[in-house]
């Protein structure tokens, strides 16, 4: 199904900062990603095909109004309570004059939060990265956080297929944070609102997930069934690093972990949300997601759980048994054969491309 879009770059912010949501790209040339590092090629299958799902017509004729950029940019940062003004103002003319027009209006937030909110826009399907499944409402979506096809640019365009051994290799190549008294305080502090930037609070509390994290990661370094190859950082180490040879450096050793695992650990961060799992499964590794509620992309018409070791939170104590079982259930052939169903997965419906293939599934 084709459909009929239409968007305004007047209403963009006048900043060389400013990216226009991915859905635009194709039809807005002048802010195409330019680079030689291949996190930038993200859009890239996007980009060849978006013209085949989609056309750029006059607002008059056109099914949906898509709001010209990412509403993150309203709310700034993640743990900055700052407004930007300027854009609110400009993306609320926008929604305005969709609603003139007596058109849906389409609005990416591409921000972690779940919780921030987008004032109320007549008639508006707003989509975010993260979010619970028990507080789900109408007209909200998940999208991904799309990454670049590792495969093609890491691995030469060989899926890295692993055989079944009798221990499954669990890895993780990531920030974790060990619970203590700081954090303790730091909790109390912000359920008290104590702490800065009260007006941005979510349900979950400054490195909950972080911890979280941890406590899945020792759960299974603690278990004598299955095998683990673990990388943790206390800080932020990719996102963090100014140098471009570090950020390379930093992604190759992220890439080997995901290489030399038959599985990986997918647990939320500060949001309800976690890029990994489009990774993973990008990378044709078996996710171990846990799950804290959470809410997926198409997750009202795909089953998530053919395609990982599903555990709940509940479950983390068991998390070593739960996975081993999951192992030797399936046979050596089961076990390829997966490898290559996620990849698969993560390209008809988690990339770029896949994504807005299906895009009008959710209409």
């Amino acid at each position: 199904m084709k459909f009929k879009i239409f968007s305004d770059q007047q209403y963009l912010l006048k900043s060389d900062a400013v990216n226009p949501n991915p859905m635009l790209l194709p039809f807005w040339s002048n802010f195409s990603e330019t680079g030689d590092y291949p996190w930038m090629n993200r859009h890239e299958g996007y980009m060849e095909i978006g013209h085949t799902l989609f056309d750029m017509v006059p607002l008059e004729e056109a099914d949906f109004a898509v709001m010209p950029d990412d509403w993150r940019t309203v709310v700034g940062e993640l743990w900055y309570s700052k407004v930007n003004q300027q854009a609110k103002e400009l993306y609320l003319q926008f929604a305005k004059k969709a609603e003139e027009a007596e058109k849906p209006l389409i609005v990416f937030f591409g921000c972690d939060r779940s919780d921030d909110k987008v004032p109320d826009l007549k008639n508006a399907f707003i989509f975010r990265h993260s979010g619970y499944r028990s507080q789900k409402k109408p007209r909200n979506f998940i999208w991904p956080s799309f990454c670049e096809d590792f495969v093609k640019h890491y691995f030469e365009n060989q899926l890295p297929i692993r055989q079944k051994k009798d221990k499954p290799i669990i890895g993780f190549c990531g920030l974790t944070k060990q619970d203590s008294w700081k954090f303790q305080f730091k909790r109390i502090a912000y359920y008290l609102y104590i702490l800065p930037h009260w007006q941005n609070r979510t349900k979950c509390p400054p490195f909950q997930g972080h911890i979280l994290r941890n406590k899945v990661l020792e759960s299974l370094k603690s278990s004598d069934l299955v095998e683990t190859n673990f990388v943790t950082e206390n800080k932020m180490v990719f996102l963090g690093q100014k140098s471009s040879e570090k950020r390379k450096k930093s992604r190759d050793e992220y890439i080997e972990n995901m290489r030399s695992s038959d599985y990986i650990v997918c647990c939320r961060g500060t949001a309800n949300f976690s890029n990994r799992i489009f990774e993973t499964l990008c990378c044709g590794r078996i996710p171990i997601l846990i799950d804290t509620d959470r809410s997926l992309p198409y997750d009202f018409v795909v089953d998530w759980k053919k395609y990982c070791v599903w555990i709940d939170e509940k479950e983390i104590p068991n998390i070593g048994q739960k996975v081993a079982e999951f192992h030797q259930n399936i046979s050596p052939k089961e076990f390829v054969d997966l490898q290559f169903e996620c990849r698969k997965f993560w390209q008809e419906w988690l990339s770029a491309e896949g994504f807005f293939s299906k895009f009008y599934l959710h209409f």
